[in-house]
């Protein structure tokens, strides 16, 4: 069994439970066992350009809590996942910066020694188990359905650090979305920032940049935008909620997470997804579930 110290980060518990419980109920259902470390703390991403040695320590007692447990550390959300792996990286080149971290994290008993490596869960999907050994699990598949994925800014940028994917032109996450019997379309604005990080410092231009992307995305036949991070996901949804209310704006994109969408398609119910939780209804989405006779005999 594949066993990885689950990283929930900050958004997710506090904003964003819909994602832990349909990452938790997905992985489960392709047999990789994801591990709870109570010891974690925030990845540093809010201290990266303000404090960079603390930026740097929290990054490395993560890494050294789940080294200590022989375990890999899995992300959920793309701005923990480049901060730690971005940590890991100077770690790993830089001797003394690793040996002054080391010698704080002694305090608690703890060292990092490189051993932890950093993924996501959609690398873990995709390299690890396996597109074939999902296909296996997928019971209803979708049908006629165009979705619109949303890469995310840290998981591609910068490339020599992240390794998610071909930063210029990514397949990753697309070839994921089709597994589900979902068409990943094409659309101009895919790889651009969503405007998450401008929200709570320049509302109007996090919701212009997030507007030009809906309009992408709808202009070019989604009927939902696909999302693997909290922050990007709290954007397409409550944000784009009170862009709606604030600019008189009917016609609205629903987001929804990866592992609700393949959940979905794997035949977990919407309550264990936690369907109920997105702010944009995803009622509508069922009705593209169509289950293949022929493939229902595979099963």
């Amino acid at each position: 069994m594949m066993k990885y110290a689950l990283f929930l980060g900050c958004t997710i518990q506090r904003r964003v439970r819909q994602y832990e419980l349909s990452s938790r109920a997905v992985l489960k259902k392709l047999g990789v066992k994801s591990v709870t470390l109570k010891q974690f703390n925030c990845c540093g991403y809010p201290l990266r350009n303000s404090d960079f040695k603390m930026f740097v320590l929290l990054g490395a007692r993560n890494l050294a809590i789940a080294e200590k447990r022989g375990l890999h550390l899995m992300t959920l959300c793309k701005c923990c996942y480049g901060s730690l792996k971005k940590v890991n990286d100077l770690l790993k080149n830089d001797p003394s910066l690793l040996n002054e971290t080391n010698a704080i994290l002694a305090k608690e008993q703890l060292a990092y020694t490189g051993n932890a490596e950093v993924t996501h869960l959609l690398s873990v999907l995709h390299k690890d188990v396996g597109l074939e050994a999902i296909k296996e699990k997928v019971k209803v598949k979708f049908k006629d359905l165009n979705i619109a994925t949303h890469y995310g800014c840290h998981a591609l940028r910068p490339s020599e650090i992240t390794q998610f994917d071909n930063a210029a032109d990514p397949v990753l996450f697309d070839q994921l979305v089709e597994v589900t019997g979902a068409r990943s379309i094409e659309w101009p604005l895919k790889l651009e920032c969503c405007g998450a990080p401008l929200t709570g410092v320049n509302d109007e231009l996090s919701m212009d940049l997030m507007g030009k992307k809906i309009s992408s995305a709808t202009q070019a036949g989604a009927h939902f935008l696909c999302v693997g991070c909290p922050w990007c996901y709290v954007q397409f949804d409550s944000v784009q909620v009170k862009m709606s209310l604030k600019r008189g704006i009917n016609n609205q994109l629903p987001g929804i997470l990866y592992p609700q969408l393949l959940g979905l398609a794997m035949g977990i119910g919407g309550n264990m997804l936690g369907l109920d939780k997105n702010q944009i209804e995803l009622t509508s989405i069922k009705n593209f579930l169509a289950i293949d006779s022929q493939e229902g005999q595979k099963q």
